[in-house]
């Protein structure tokens, strides 16, 4: 197997995975939009038997990028939808009638890791002016942070070749595969330490870190769907509740044993790292509630960026069902 296909598929694995145990819990449909220790509050909840606890099984699937969660979730493929919230807005925006809410958030800043092919021990963001970065489609959570991270950082974007060509899911064989010497890319976990330890690149910086909070990544589903099945979603919440209590509160180590499984390629001491690197970011939110005033800062973002003229209501798009 090629080094480049090996990137192409190793997140797969384990991203797939059902937790029924007996016939009496409700299976949920989930589609995630990447495969991360960025969302390790969620795999806790999931491997520690906190959904179970709930009567509920999680059926979990990977679909890359925020619009093909969405997208799922509008079809019925899945019930749930797990992504950036600004995919939400792009549909509301787009006038469909029975639109997707968020009813339940887990990070609150960006997971990307900037990772250079040169070794660059005392980084600056100047050193990212005139440069390649990789950063995912236009609009998209990954793109719309490193660009608002560039502008806290006092540079223009302008100033930076930001290439939006490449499709999530393949930013690491892109990387890889150019043959410019100085190309960065952004990169969430475990790929980036792969990228490390494989001799590909070199972890320079924390996107997240320099763009700031907002509700990153979240559980949303049909407005419908919502109305019909609150108490199941309310026993959802209440599972990555849980989750997130763990992850605040233990170690590193404790939270990587406990979700080595949904990394089979990863080792338990990258795991480790990875973990650490996140809980230093202070990547996750305390609780599962979406704060007005976080929305308002992700909203901000996206009209900056002109990828939407106005404001959307926060009720209209947000129903916390965390109590």
């Amino acid at each position: 197997m090629s080094f480049l296909f090996f990137f192409l598929v190793f997140g797969i694995a384990g991203c797939k995975k059902d937790t029924t145990k007996t016939d009496d819990l409700k299976t949920v449909t989930v589609g995630e939009v990447t495969h991360s220790a960025f969302y390790a509050p969620f795999y806790v909840a999931i491997e520690n038997g906190y959904f179970e606890e709930n009567g509920l099984a999680i059926d979990l699937t990977l679909i890359s990028g925020a619009n093909n969660v969405t997208a799922a979730v509008l079809s019925g493929d899945v019930e749930i939808g797990f992504c950036g919230p600004e995919a939400t807005i792009y549909i509301y925006n787009g006038g469909e009638k029975d639109y997707i809410k968020t009813f339940a958030g887990l990070t609150k800043r960006d997971g990307q890791f900037i990772v250079s092919k040169k070794e660059l021990k005392d980084f600056s963001w100047e050193m990212l002016k005139g440069k390649e970065v990789l950063a995912g489609r236009v609009g998209g959570m990954p793109e719309l942070n490193f660009e608002n991270a560039l502008k806290n950082a006092g540079i223009e974007k302008a100033e930076v070749d930001i290439n939006t060509s490449v499709d999530f899911a393949s930013l690491t064989s892109a990387f890889i595969g150019s043959d410019k010497d100085d190309v960065f890319v952004n990169l969430f976990e475990p790929n980036a330490t792969k990228l490390v330890s494989m001799g590909y690149g070199h972890v320079v910086a924390s996107i997240g870190e320099m763009s700031g909070e907002m509700p990153y990544t979240a559980f949303n589903a049909r407005k419908s769907y919502i109305e019909k099945n609150e108490d199941v979603l309310k026993k959802f919440t209440d599972a990555i509740a849980k989750g997130l209590e763990y992850c605040n509160e233990k170690s590193a180590k404790e939270i990587a044993q406990m979700i080595i499984d949904q990394f089979p390629d990863t080792s338990i001491n990258d795991l480790i790292s990875i973990v650490q690197r996140y809980k230093d970011a202070d990547s996750w939110l305390e609780a599962p509630k979406i704060e007005e005033n976080l929305f308002e800062n992700l909203e901000s973002i996206m009209v900056d960026s002109k990828q939407i003229e106005k404001y959307v209501p926060f009720e209209d798009l947000v129903v916390n069902l965390y109590e």
